[in-house]
C-alpha cells in the first residue's frame, strides 16, 4: 500500500453550525456543503471545501455516537482524524494488518460514499487515520 492524497481532516464539534461560522466568517471559506446525517457511523457531517482538500465537520448523531467520548474529553471539539485516499480499501486493510497496525472494524461506506477503514491511533503516532477508497476515476 502507498499513501494517497490527503482527502480531508475530520474535526469533531458539538455544533456544526457554530463551527461553520469559524470557517466562513474567520477563515473566509466560501464552498460549504449541506450537512447530512450518516446514521451507520452515528454522526452528522458537513464538508467545507478548501483549495487542496476538505474539512469534515462531524457532530454526534444520537446518544450512541462514537463522538460522545471524544467530546467528553474535548468539550469544544477538535481535530478527530486525518483521511488519506487509497486505491483499494481491502488491499490497504490487509496490508496495514500484515504490518501490525490495528484496523478498527470492517470496511464500511463513509461520508463520500466510498469504503473506509480507521487505523488505531496507537499504531499511527497518536493520530486516528481514516483510509478511504478513492472515488472511481480519481486515483
Amino acid at each position: 500500500m502507498t499513501i494517497g492524497r490527503l482527502n480531508h481532516v475530520g474535526v469533531a464539534t458539538p455544533s456544526i453550525e457554530k463551527s461553520l461560522a469559524i470557517y466562513r466568517d474567520l477563515l473566509g471559506a466560501t464552498k460549504i456543503h449541506e450537512a447530512f446525517d450518516l446514521p451507520p457511523q452515528g454522526v452528522r457531517v458537513c464538508f467545507v471545501d478548501l483549495p487542496n482538500s476538505q474539512i469534515e465537520l462531524i457532530e454526534p448523531l444520537g446518544e450512541a455516537s462514537p463522538l460522545h467520548n471524544f467530546l467528553a474529553k474535548n468539550p469544544a471539539g477538535g481535530q478527530h482524524h486525518v483521511c488519506f485516499e487509497v486505491p483499494d480499501i481491502h488491499a490497504a486493510a490487509a496490508d496495514m494488518g500484515a504490518k501490525g497496525a490495528k484496523i478498527l472494524g470492517e470496511p464500511r461506506i463513509g461520508a463520500h460514499g466510498t469504503p473506509v477503514i480507521f487505523v488505531h491511533p496507537k499504531d499511527m503516532g497518536g493520530v486516528l487515520v481514516e483510509l478511504m477508497e478513492s472515488p472511481r476515476g480519481e486515483h
